[in-house]
């Protein structure tokens, strides 16, 4: 990564109910990651489901990338997700099946990603 780039932090709530947001928040976060930006999407409430290896699937809309690519883009990039402990095991998941580069934890966890450097933060 990139030190002297800012990091992206990227907050997102929605699943595969808005497909759309979910594909506006992966384009920003692939575009960090791209860059070589320390990228991080925090998950929580019906987004904690796309941390479910096999669910974030289909294309938002007419001209949008596969959101299979961009999830497979954002972790060949080296972006991270960190998912809402609380949303995650409110909906009965099983973290055993979560993405490669998705881990549980909350608020703590992720002031402690952020640390005291510039971050460039967005919310979805």
């Amino acid at each position: 990564m990139n030190a002297s780039l800012a990091k992206a932090a990227i907050s997102l709530t929605t699943g595969l109910e808005d497909p759309e947001k979910v594909t506006v928040a992966m384009l920003v976060a692939v575009g960090a990651a791209e860059q070589g930006r320390s990228t991080l999407i925090f998950l929580t409430k019906e987004a904690v489901r796309l941390a479910i290896a096999g669910t974030a699937v289909g294309t938002a809309c007419e001209g949008c990338p596969p959101l299979p690519d961009l999830f497979a883009r954002f972790a060949a990039a080296g972006g991270r997700f960190l998912i809402c402990p609380i949303c995650f095991n409110a909906k009965g998941l099983g973290a055993d099946a979560a993405l490669d580069n998705a881990e549980l934890g909350g608020t703590v966890q992720l002031w402690e990603w952020i640390g005291t450097e510039p971050v460039a933060t967005f919310s979805y």
